[in-house]
């Protein structure tokens, strides 16, 4: 898996999304709406417009024009929670979108779920191996601190 980020797609500062939400096990909270303006998706999922545009621009949603103003389907919307939450789970947007493409390809819906599943426990065991070089590094960095407070004749505060 990619871990690095373009700046182009390094847009937002962190936002701490809810997994529910996310995931949509939340629940729905406009189920009758058909389309949403960009500012909508913008507040509902805390992302700035360039992130949309952007997002347009990379194929990942594909908004109905009506002069300069931009109507999202449903489908985009749902598309913009999977880019998310890929996102959130440590994947490029190139990632994102081989794996919200396969929705459309026969039997796309269960074979979307299945290469998930399997990109999702491949992305897990990258994360666990970071976190166990992160604990390294950290320790590490920890005695460094300790021996040269010591050296500077330091309480080890």
């Amino acid at each position: 898996m990619n871990q690095q980020i373009a700046p182009d797609e390094a847009l937002e500062s962190e936002v701490s999304f809810d997994i529910d939400f996310l995931l949509g096990t939340s629940g729905d909270p406009e189920p009758s709406r058909e389309s949403f303006r960009i500012g909508d998706l913008s507040r509902e999922f805390g992302v700035t417009l360039r992130t949309l545009r952007f997002y347009e621009d990379r194929g990942l949603l594909n908004p109905e024009r009506r002069g300069t103003t931009r109507l999202y389907s449903r489908r985009d919307r749902a598309r913009l929670r999977l880019v998310l939450l890929a996102k959130t789970l440590g994947f490029s947007l190139t990632e994102a979108k081989q794996i919200i493409e396969i929705y459309d390809q026969p039997n796309g819906p269960r074979r979307q779920m299945e290469v998930a599943l399997e990109r999702f426990q491949e992305q897990h065991e990258v994360l666990l191996e970071q976190r166990r070089e992160i604990d390294g590094s950290i320790r590490a960095m920890e005695a460094s601190i300790a021996l040269v407070r010591s050296k500077l004749g330091m309480d080890a505060a």
